[in-house]
């Protein structure tokens, strides 16, 4: 979003462009982030841990999900992240796989919507194609760009630093103190992590390993049409 800005004021970006990315945008916040959540709440909750459900997360109310700086990110650099769900890893009958699978559904959730909406995108071309309508060409544009979004949140919470979810799919491969240890600099981890969006040392390869996944999910999606 803010290279699209930059673009947009340097006269590079239509205005047409900037909205359907901002009404993406704000679209995967507000919706999107928090089916994320969800996904972690109900898996844990199935898996025996009513954590969740007692903070309220079993939900789909973006209220109770976003979270303002990783809502920031997204709409700054497209890469963010949503409050984190509170689980106890105890309550679980195999604590380390467990939590894994939880840390697991909530970018499988991120990256089965943006699977859904890049056949969304590709059904609009076919019939902008079809009918010259030019309300089809905008409609796919802005299921692209909420497919990518998806992708990039997906790539992006992999990530194994907290409170991002690939920290968590560490609980199944390093020892408790150590992961604990490393817990204990989450707040410094996030702003070197916000730096390094912020000058793009991070962007490029997050977002080659996103293209990858956009162009499987394109080549599929595309098939019918």
């Amino acid at each position: 979003m803010l290279s699209e800005l930059i673009g947009f004021l340097r006269g590079d970006v239509e205005f047409i462009e900037l909205f359907l990315l901002l009404a993406a945008t704000s679209f995967v916040v507000f919706c999107a982030t928090p089916l994320h959540e969800f996904a972690h709440a109900f898996v844990a909750v199935k898996l025996g841990d009513n954590t969740p459900r007692n903070r309220g997360r079993l939900t789909v109310n973006p209220l109770a999900h976003i979270d303002p700086i990783g809502a920031v990110m997204i709409f700054l650099f497209g890469f963010g992240y949503a409050k984190p769900v509170e689980v106890r890893m105890r309550h679980f009958k195999n604590p380390k796989r467990d939590m894994a699978i939880v840390a697991i559904a909530g970018p499988l959730c991120n990256l089965l919507q943006g699977f859904i909406f890049m056949f969304f995108s590709n059904a609009l071309i076919a019939l902008a194609v079809s009918t010259s309508n030019l309300l089809f060409v905008n409609l796919s544009k802005f299921f692209y760009f909420a497919t990518v979004i998806n992708v990039n949140l997906a790539v992006f919470n992999l990530i194994p630093i907290p409170p991002l979810d690939g920290s968590r799919l560490l609980t199944a491969l390093l020892p408790a103190k150590y992961y604990y240890g490393l817990m204990k600099y989450e707040r410094y981890i996030m702003i070197g992590l916000f730096v390094l969006l912020f000058t793009g040392v991070l962007t490029t390869p997050l977002s080659r390993i996103s293209g990858y996944i956009l162009v499987f999910f394109d080549s599929i999606t595309s098939l019918p049409f």
